[in-house]
This record gives C-alpha cells, sequence and structure tokens, in this order.
C-alpha cells in the first residue's frame, strides 16, 4: 500500500511510519519542516494545496495527524494555532481527496478522547457516549478543548469525498517507550519521586498500548464496515490512583509524591501546560473496534505498562 501521512513528524506519526515501512508498504509523511527518515518526506504548509497533493493522488491510505500539540499554556495564540492547525490541515486535507483522480479507499482522520464528557458514573463508548462541553463544573479550558476536537471533526464530515471511506480516530494516549513521548514524560516523573495520586485520584485515565494501537489502525484500513467516529483506547481505563501506584511498580519506584490541585497548577503553569491534562476524567471505552471483532494484545495497564518499561530500559540502557 502506499500510505501517506500528513503531520505525521511527532510521536505517533513516527511509531505508525516506522511500522509500515518496515511491512514494505510505501511510506510518505508531509511535514511543515521534516527531517529525513528512512522513509520519504515532503514539504507541506498545512493549509494550502501544493505539489504534496500529488502524493494523495493514487494512494491508498491517508492518516491525517497534524494538529499544534496540546501541551502548552492555553493563552489566546496557543489556542488560535491549536484550533486553526487541526481545521486548516483536515480542510485542505480534504480538498486533495477531493481533487484526485484515484482518490484513497480510506481517510483516516486523527480525533480525540478528549471530545467526551468529564465524568466517573460511566464509560463513554463510541456509540453511547456523551460529548462534553456542557458539564457544569468545566474550567472554560476544558470547553475550548471540545470545541476544537468538535470543530475538527466536522470539518472533515463536511468533506465531499465519497470514494473515499472517513473513520475519526477518537485516540486515547498512545503509550509507546520512544524519547519524548507520553510514556516518557510521565516515566521521568515518576523516577523522580513525582508519580503520586494527582488531586482526588478518582479522574480516569483512557490510554492505548502503541503495539495494539498500530494493530487498531491496520484493523481500520481493512474492515469497509467501520466508519465515522471509533474511539481507540483500552477497554479498562482506570483510576489516576491506581494508573499512578502499577506505574510505580513497574518501573521500581517505591515512593510517589501526591500533589493536591493547586500543586499541579503551578507546576502546570512552570512547565507550560494546563491541569485538563491530568485532572480531566477521560473514562473512554472501545465499542465498534471490539464488537467488528478486534482484540487488545494488552487490555490492561498492569501488563502494558510492564512491557513499555522493559523496552524502555532497552532503548535508554
Amino acid at each position: 500500500m502506499k500510505i501517506v501521512i500528513p503531520g505525521g513528524t511527532g510521536q505517533v506519526g513516527t511509531v505508525l511510519a516506522r511500522v509500515f515501512h518496515a511491512d514494505g508498504h510505501k511510506v510518505v509523511v508531509l511535514g511543515r519542516s521534516p527531517e529525513k527518515q528512512i522513509w520519504r518526506t515532503a514539504r507541506w504548509d498545512g493549509k494550502t494545496l501544493g505539489d504534496w497533493a500529488e502524493e494523495i493522488d493514487g494512494s491508498d491510505v491517508v492518516i491525517n495527524l497534524a494538529g499544534r500539540s496540546v501541551n502548552c499554556r492555553y493563552n489566546d495564540e496557543n489556542q488560535r494555532q491549536m484550533m486553526d492547525s487541526r481545521v486548516d490541515s483536515t480542510r485542505v486535507v480534504g480538498e486533495a481527496i477531493a481533487k484526485a483522480v484515484n482518490p484513497p479507499k480510506i481517510w483516516l482522520q486523527a480525533s480525540t478522547a478528549t471530545i467526551y464528557a468529564h465524568r466517573f458514573d460511566a464509560p463513554n463508548d463510541d456509540v453511547t457516549g456523551i460529548i462534553g462541553g456542557h458539564e457544569a463544573d468545566a474550567p472554560d479550558t476544558w470547553n475550548f478543548s471540545i470545541d476544537v476536537a468538535t470543530a475538527w471533526e466536522k470539518t472533515a464530515n463536511d468533506a465531499v469525498t465519497p470514494k473515499t471511506r472517513k473513520v475519526l480516530m477518537r485516540s486515547a494516549m498512545t503509550m509507546s517507550p520512544d524519547r519524548g513521548g507520553i510514556f516518557d514524560v510521565m516515566l521521568s516523573l515518576v523516577r523522580k519521586g513525582l508519580g503520586g495520586t494527582a488531586a482526588s485520584g478518582k479522574q480516569y485515565i483512557s490510554w492505548i498500548h502503541d503495539q495494539d494501537f498500530i494493530r487498531s489502525v491496520y484493523w481500520l484500513i481493512e474492515h469497509e464496515e467501520l466508519s465515522g467516529p471509533i474511539n481507540l483506547s483500552s477497554p479498562n481505563p482506570l483510576p489516576n490512583r491506581e494508573f499512578m501506584r502499577i506505574f510505580r511498580e513497574a518501573s521500581g519506584t517505591r515512593f510517589g509524591l501526591p500533589a493536591m490541585e493547586w500543586q499541579l497548577a503551578i507546576g502546570a503553569f512552570f512547565m507550560r501546560t494546563e491541569t485538563e491534562l491530568i485532572l480531566k476524567s477521560r473514562r473512554v471505552v472501545p465499542k465498534l473496534l471490539t464488537d467488528s471483532g478486534f482484540e487488545f494484545d494488552f487490555p490492561d495497564w498492569n501488563d502494558a505498562c510492564r512491557n513499555l518499561y522493559s523496552r524502555w530500559r532497552k532503548i535508554n540502557d
């Protein structure tokens, strides 16, 4: 297959490109300033049609991952960039597919599990899950994240691509052992003794092991009956308190300093990020994926964390 990955220069895109290339597929990653890789790269600006669109014409799969990182302070300029980078890139990918003489069979469009409501009472699946943005106690920054996610998905849905199946990947945190990834950053805090319970510890953490993420993407490509919003997450999210306890045990760290909400706010300020990433309860589960027959290799955080830590040590030893 020829697989084009706009915005594929980050952690998730690199994880996918590496595996696709190793499996013998023709991979093209589009980026604003792409570094040289063992797979092909091409330059784009993420908002206007250009020569890069020729890569999409005749391709089999397009996986759009473009979007400014949400790991930042939500000031006006960063909010503008988060919104525009997602909406503009999705719009122009849709234009390139619509213009193609031989459009791809499937367009996998990045979305996020953050689109769902902050809740503790029940999990959000991709059939009955509650879209967030109306919770009485949600801060404005949380509601902004919902606005970004819904605008992102609406732009993809508005694209007229009748010959191309569209899937909106509502992904949880993809955990891989790669340097600079989410697992690596969290492990650094855990090993420093900062991996204790955050606030009440009741808020749920949704995640997916990188190998299951890769397998689920292949599954979506192969199963033509699947379209629309699909949750890509482990079937077993768990509360922060339990998640961090397992993290400490897997890494051999005995102590984790707990943090109150006000302490997290101070830490997030100095780390130039937002507490939403820690405090929002993301209790997300896959339904359409598992109902179609997909089986997770790492459904539980206990086994997943130990596997990731073992692989992390091989990279860093």
